[in-house]
């Protein structure tokens, strides 16, 4: 057995000596000066030249995200304020009371955290102690949160800033000061805290990192920095994570097999790069946010290339998908995402709205969007069939059989047929004998010139061959007075509108009309008429123009054979006169039993 005497310092139980408890490194490398805050000069520069020319307001509002230094730079204030022996507005940090702030135990600073002490006693409580007397010269109140005080705790601090002991300052932190009541905001000095850039975060980690002798990659620390979105107590946290782990996975790479299928409008692509990231134990919600970031350099590099913020060859690599992209289908997935990750709150399953975001941007046919139909219209007019531009979302083989198209497909196609066919002579009907009526009651088919040879009216032009059965007169009646008639020009619709059809057969239509002059003066707008039937009905549709006075039989089917007769002008008589009434006698009947009283 050794004696005592002979145990070596190496041999001494390890319990001896306790090992240091370990600190976070956002609190290990807290600053501690003025100087040490990073990318807030235009605060800390303000609040030295205040301390150090000794006119130190009595409050102050911070404001800004979160990470930013708010707390940080209100405790450096409280030190610069109470040090014995500052130097240029900054505090030395040896002096008994910089060592007390810094380790929390002094009585010269008092944190409240408004989020949870929000009420009016907590509020009451720190009042009635404002004005009792600490060992500094100053005594510094910080309120974290403000914005959550409520309403009565709120007007309790604002009876204590409008008239503040004389050793008393009192520094607001918040999130949101829109939230703070202008009143308290207008009593004190606000400063505006900002995000950090990238680069300065990523020079600060690798600072921390040599510092804390940590063994990471500068790839590594680069994306640790832009996973801080511009916080450094973030940046921190994560590297304190990734050191933790030994590196740090690279997200970019799944994100950018997302981008790919994006790309090339592969669907199933995208689904099964979501299933992996999701398999492995990520949040839908973080993956959308891994995509907008990604999605974000895509678009930057389409616009400025020098915001990327990327190494060389990812750089490139970036370009080529915004290249392929376009700067429209990125903003278009953008919103969708972002639209995406808002309705995740309240979903079941946000892994199902991501997966239906990925699925329109890939299949622009299974999207009803404006935006989406625009982009299958510009494709379709540069003449590209891209994936998705089917009901299949797959290009139809050739050979494939066509699909069956709709009865307007089917009356076009006809309509075309007839337009394309070779015109043909029209077949004149068999003269018929004779008429013994009265040319005023049934009369043939006339036009601005002398029929010769006794044939029908036709068109300028010999009308084409029927593409289809020739319309019933239920049709042609029903088609007239619900498209045709109100399709004309105004002149033939003023003429046509008295006239009505009586009968069809397989080469004519007859239509109608009260007398001689009527129909010649109908005869003119004729063609206009037969061209509006022919576009309703997908085929030619000639027109005979018979009078019908009321009591005389209908007309025949086919014209009669006799030429026109000539109007005798002889058989014309003046119609009655018109009993003009003068304007008294109008006057006498309106009002009946007046009398004409002359002066």
């Amino acid at each position: 057995m050794t004696p005592p005497s002979e145990t070596t310092p190496s041999e001494a139980p390890h319990s001896m000596t306790p090992p240091e408890p370990w600190k976070s490194l956002y609190r290990r490398y807290r600053p501690q000066r003025f100087g040490e805050v990073r990318g807030q000069d235009h605060v800390t520069r303000t609040l030295r030249n205040e301390v150090r020319d000794g006119r130190v307001t009595h409050a102050y509002l911070f404001s800004g995200p979160r990470g930013t230094g708010k707390t940080s730079t209100a405790r450096i204030l409280a030190k610069a304020l109470n040090c014995a022996a500052p130097v240029d507005g900054e505090p030395d940090g040896t002096c008994a009371s910089c060592v007390a702030i810094a380790e929390g135990s002094s009585l010269d600073v008092h944190e409240l955290d408004a989020a949870s002490n929000n009420g009016v006693d907590a509020m009451r409580d720190l009042v009635s102690r404002a004005a009792l007397g600490t060992p500094g010269r100053w005594k510094v109140y910080i309120v974290d949160e403000v914005h959550m005080l409520s309403a009565p705790a709120s007007n309790a601090l604002l009876k204590t800033l409008e008239e503040p002991p004389g050793h008393v300052i009192f520094v607001l932190a918040t999130t949101d000061p829109q939230k703070v009541l202008p009143t308290i905001r207008s009593r004190a000095q606000h400063f505006e805290f900002r995000l950090l850039p990238t680069e300065l975060i990523a020079e600060h980690l690798r600072w921390v990192a040599d510092d804390a002798k940590l063994d990471l990659s500068p790839a590594d620390l680069d994306r640790v920095a832009r996973r801080g979105h511009g916080s450094a107590r973030d940046a921190l946290s994560v590297l304190d994570q990734v050191a933790a782990a030994g590196g740090l996975e690279d997200e970019a790479e799944a994100a950018d097999e997302v981008i790919e299928a994006l790309c090339e409008r592969d669907a199933g692509r995208a689904l099964v790069a979501i299933a992996q990231r999701t398999a492995a134990g990520l949040d839908a919600r973080q993956v959308t946010r891994d995509l907008l970031e990604r999605l974000r350099q895509v678009f930057l590099a389409t616009m400025a290339r020098s915001l990327v913020g990327l190494p060389d060859e990812e750089l490139a690599r970036v370009e080529d998908q915004a290249r392929r992209l376009g700067p429209a289908a990125i903003v278009r997935a953008m919103e969708a995402l972002g639209d995406a990750l808002v309705a995740m709150r309240d979903a079941p399953d946000p892994r199902v709205l991501l997966e239906v975001a990925l699925v329109r941007q890939c299949r622009p046919d299974a999207d009803i969007s404006p935006a989406a139909l625009l982009e299958r219209i510009e494709r379709l007019e540069r003449g590209q069939s891209g994936r998705g531009a089917t009901d299949s979302g797959q290009d139809e083989p050739p050979g494939a059989e066509p699909k069956a198209a709709r009865p307007a497909d089917r009356a076009r196609a006809a309509l075309g047929g007839v337009r394309a066919a070779p015109p043909t002579p029209a077949k004149a009907p068999d003269p018929e004998p004779p008429s013994t009526e009265p040319p005023s009651s049934t009369e043939p088919p006339s036009s601005t010139e002398p029929q010769q040879n006794n044939e029908p009216p036709s068109r300028a032009a010999p009308a084409p061959e029927p593409a289809g059965s020739f319309p019933t007169r239920d049709e042609l009646t029903l088609a007239w007075g619900d498209v045709v008639l109100a399709a004309l020009p105004q002149r033939a619709k003023v003429r046509f509108g008295g006239g009505h059809f009586v009968g069809v057969d397989d080469t004519w239509a007859t239509f109608a009309l009260p007398n001689s002059v009527h129909r010649d003066r109908c005869e003119e707008c004729r063609p206009d008429v037969e061209q509006a039937l022919a576009s309703h009905f997908g085929r030619p549709v000639p027109l005979r123009l018979v009078v019908i006075e009321p009591g005389t039989p209908p007309a025949p089917d086919h014209p009669s054979a006799q030429p026109d007769d000539e109007i005798d002008l002889s058989d014309l008589r003046d119609a009655p006169a018109a009993e003009v009434a003068s304007p008294v006698d109008h006057v006498m009947q309106i009002f009946e039993g007046a009398e004409v009283v002359e002066d």
